[in-house]
């Protein structure tokens, strides 16, 4: 009889093992799929897997497209396995759940009924995505676990780390014996794992803090972001509560209360019975192996989905409906858009109006991009499109050897065109700015943005001048024009050029928001050099 159980009790202990196996081979496998979006190291179907199982991610963005995308289809594996087995995902699978369980504090604080009403925090999240989705806006899927994570890491943390390895290899470059290995660095690493210019951290930095601030919530309690915060907890909570496989406890249950302390959601209640809500369980398996006599159990019974008293009645949810319906009204009327004249510009082949609905803000654009020409908005798109992809040329261009942008994103809210057709997508138009112009206001040599085009038949062409030399000479200068007909604005004229601060060559986007139209390859036509460009005039 005690063989038996100590074979049960090492059996049971078995799985809680296996359980952190699974997390840590998840965030890993996770972390490598990371690393790999740059650089071409692995497939966008491979990379893009962690989004296409989110549940939420796919629905609110099929509700906001008003379209079904056949990958999204692959979010049914991650529905039918939580109303098979609960919220194991959130146990096993998420890495962000993964992260906030190896931060958790040694000393865990005692349980708190004062929490329970939070628990409806994450099904009023759940709301106001649903609704901001139907509405066409997809700002707050930030708070998704899965493009959290992903986020923070693509646009703060991951520059973060290659502005710090850049600093180390300009100090070991200095020692010239360390230079051979830093240029062997530097080639393995760029741009297969890093891009050629280090990204823009500071527009991550928002993100990185908000991750921050959900790890810190662990002081307050084990689990607070997935018990009371997580819109997809509150999604996978109300499929787990018709799980199939659930804990039961036996009735030979001594009320020792060992499970209501190892078990880290809280949700064990002695004057419960000592059993659990299994919408708020995540399968952890801490109350089996932390069980003295072995009475709990996750075992097949049949649904009994039980409605608890922090659990949303019709009232909170026609409530966080209406709230939800109100505030993204606001954020998408026209008031607090950018003007036509300051419209970002975006990846191309993506329309300004096209992404604010279809975007995820995964950041998973912004890591692939090879030259670090894409960052997340901060303030330059509306509080709307806050977080969505912009260029900023002076940062970084477009490659036009690249489209790498398109094919990574999850959704195809940037189009997956064929490097053919990405090559004629207009991102915007190149403007000379007569006045910081080098040939121009200084009347000095100057032709990088006509050498730098990448265009078969140049957007940049140059205008023969003569100008008065220093001892009263005179002698010809070339001076740039835009052929705007033929320019695509991919950047590069703006990213190489030499005027220090401001380029004096500037892409703007067009009034149609940017993106989405190709580009003839026709000739230049006539009024070749009356006003091709748009600057300042002289």
């Amino acid at each position: 009889m005690a063989r038996d159980g100590r074979r049960r009790q090492r059996r049971r202990a078995a799985w809680k093992r296996t359980r952190q196996a699974v997390q840590v081979l998840s965030l890993v496998g996770f972390l490598v799929l990371f690393v790999a979006s740059s650089g071409g190291l692995a497939s966008s179907a491979l990379i893009d897997l962690p989004f296409r199982l989110d549940p939420l991610a796919m629905l609110a963005q099929s509700i906001a497209a008003r379209a079904l995308l056949l990958t999204s289809a692959l979010a049914l594996l991650t529905v039918v396995f939580t109303l098979a087995v609960g919220r194991a995902w959130c146990g096993w699978l998420c890495p962000l759940g993964t992260l906030l369980d190896v931060i958790t504090p040694r000393r865990r604080p005692a349980q708190r009924e004062d929490l329970e009403p939070w628990r409806a925090g994450k099904y009023l999240a759940l709301a106001i995505v649903m609704v901001g989705a139907g509405i066409g806006s997809l700002t707050l899927l930030i708070f998704d676990p899965i493009t959290l994570v992903y986020r923070a890491l693509a646009s703060g943390l991951w520059p973060a780390a290659d502005y710090l390895l850049t600093a180390i290899e300009r100090a070991a470059y200095r020692v010239e014996a360390l230079r051979p290995p830093v240029v062997w660095l530097e080639g393995l690493l760029r741009p297969a794992v890093f891009p050629l210019e280090p990204g823009n951290a500071a527009a991550g930095a928002g993100v990185v803090v908000l991750l921050g601030a959900v790890l810190a919530l662990n002081w307050l309690a084990p689990r607070f972001w997935c018990r009371a915060m997580c819109p997809l907890g509150g999604l996978l909570a109300l499929l787990g509560k018709a799980a199939w496989i659930r804990r039961r406890v036996d009735p030979a249950c001594s009320g020792c209360k060992a499970c209501v302390r190892a078990c880290p959601t809280d949700t064990i209640r002695a004057d419960r019975g000592f059993t659990s809500d299994p919408a708020e369980c995540t399968v952890c398996m801490e109350c089996i192996d932390g069980c003295p006599i072995r009475e709990a159990s996750f075992r097949p019974s049949l649904p009994d989905p039980a409605w608890q008293a922090y659990d949303p009645g019709r009232r909170q949810a026609l409530v966080a409906i209406g709230a939800g319906a109100v505030g993204f009204g606001l954020l998408s009327t026209d008031a607090l858009r950018p003007d036509a004249a300051s419209l970002p510009l975006r990846p191309p082949g993506a329309t300004n109006d096209r992404l604010l609905q279809t975007c995820l803000r995964c950041a998973a654009c912004v890591r692939a991009c090879p030259t670090g020409a894409l960052s997340p908005a901060v303030t330059s798109a509306g509080i709307e499109g806050v977080w969505s992809p912009i260029l900023t040329p002076r940062q970084g261009y477009c490659d036009f050897a690249c489209n790498a942008c398109g094919q990574i994103c999850p959704v195809q809210a940037i189009p997956p065109l064929t490097l053919e057709a990405k090559r004629t997508q207009v991102i915007g138009v190149a403007e000379i700015d007569q006045d910081r112009c080098l040939p121009w206001a200084e009347d000095t040599d100057c032709i990088v943005c006509e050498e730098m085009c990448p265009l078969p038949e140049k957007a940049v062409w140059l205008e023969q001048a003569e100008v008065a030399g220093g001892n009263g000479a005179r002698r010809t200068i070339l001076r740039p024009h835009v052929e705007r007909r033929l320019c695509i604005g991919c950047g590069i004229c703006e990213y190489k050029c030499p005027a220090v601060g401001e380029a004096a060559i500037r892409v703007r986007a067009e009034a149609h928001g940017g993106g989405g139209q190709g580009r003839g390859r026709g000739g230049r036509g006539e009024g070749r050099g009356r006003g091709g460009e748009q600057g300042s005039g002289r």
